[in-house]
């Protein structure tokens, strides 16, 4: 009898798998390839673009860095990946940051569109991007590192567990109803 795929509605790696690789929990993600992510998406976000926004990162690293710092597929959850990648520019002025946040919530199609609780938490992990020892995430080769043991990846990056810990505590009381934040720090 084959595994069972779970949906991308209940994918959440959380932070309590340092003895995993990265590819081990990668693989388990239910995401979709490239072609499927919406054209005005991929003109704001993919490195490719000649408009993209600081932190534009292919969607394979950026899955990475969902699994790196413990964030399921919720649209919750890519606010805060999307805000930590962003973050680890250290170059996000506040109008960058004001502008992404009018285009995810008006010009993006309506199923990419950040509300305003996500948009607070997009501006936590901004925040923790801009505080995180880790610089310009969003070029880290992790394809190069698909066999490391996630605990030493995340050393090795200066992801600070206990930072994450602390931010997704604060998440979790600002917003305790929403389905991310019932499965903050759960797993």
């Amino acid at each position: 009898m084959g595994k069972t795929k779970i949906s991308w509605k209940d994918w959440n790696p959380g932070l309590n798998n340092d003895d995993q690789t990265l590819r081990d929990v990668y693989t388990s993600l239910p995401g979709v390839g490239a072609q499927e992510v919406s054209m005005l998406v991929r003109l704001f976000e993919n490195p490719a673009s000649p408009i993209a926004f600081k932190g534009a990162v292919t969607l394979e690293r950026h899955d990475c860095i969902h699994v790196l710092i413990g964030r399921g597929l919720l649209p919750q959850d890519e606010a805060f990946v999307i805000g930590f990648t962003m973050g680890t520019s250290k170059a996000v002025s506040a109008v960058e940051a004001a502008v992404f946040k009018l285009v995810t919530k008006y010009v993006y199609p309506k199923y990419y569109r950040f509300t305003d609780h996500e948009l607070e938490v997009y501006e936590m992990g901004l925040q923790r991007g801009h505080e995180c020892r880790v610089e310009h995430i969003y070029d880290f080769p992790f394809e190069d590192y698909m066999d490391w043991k996630l605990g030493d990846l995340r050393a090795l990056i200066g992801v600070n567990k206990p930072r994450f810990i602390e931010a997704y505590q604060k998440e979790k009381s600002l917003l305790p109803d929403t389905p991310a934040s019932k499965r903050l720090l759960a797993y």
